[in-house]
């Protein structure tokens, strides 16, 4: 398949290899490492962050493979998921970004070009969330409501 901004075809990127079961070296158990997303959720982090703390201080190289469930179905039970999802907090935050470097540099061009890709993929991404049910259905992506989203 193509890639969605360019002509060019190839790989994503490199494949996690299949395996189907945790593995024996792995220091905590499926309910302490859910006890562990909980906390972590807790603190207000981000699904990626918190697989990333799991990875990097717990040894934890899979919460799936551990529990079953993925951080963000952990999350969802015990009612700790933001409004908004993790994809466009981080896009609308690199919006921000391209939109003050914009207001100093006008004729930057090819970040302009950049600022219109990465809004289109959020109004892609919005369409999909609402029919999804992650959004409501009232929510609607401005350039200038996208400042007042990160505070």
């Amino acid at each position: 398949m193509a890639r969605m901004h360019t002509r060019r075809r190839g790989q994503s990127g490199s494949k996690r290899p299949f395996v189907s079961d945790s593995p024996e070296w792995v220091p905590l158990g499926a309910k302490e490492v859910e006890e562990k997303v909980v906390e972590l959720g807790n603190q207000k982090l981000s699904t990626s962050l918190i697989g990333i703390r799991l990875r990097d201080e717990y040894a934890v190289p899979n919460v799936r493979l551990l529990t079953g469930k993925t951080i963000t179905q952990i999350l969802e039970e015990h009612k700790l998921m933001p409004e908004r999802p993790e994809e466009i907090q981080n896009l609308i935050k690199k919006v921000v970004s391209l939109q003050s470097h914009l207001e100093r540099n006008p004729k930057d061009l090819s970040n302009t070009h950049a600022l219109q890709m990465v809004e289109s993929k959020i109004r892609r991404l919005v369409k999909y969330y609402k029919r999804t049910g992650k959004l409501p259905q009232d929510f609607e992506y401005t350039l200038e409501g996208a400042k007042l989203l990160l505070e």
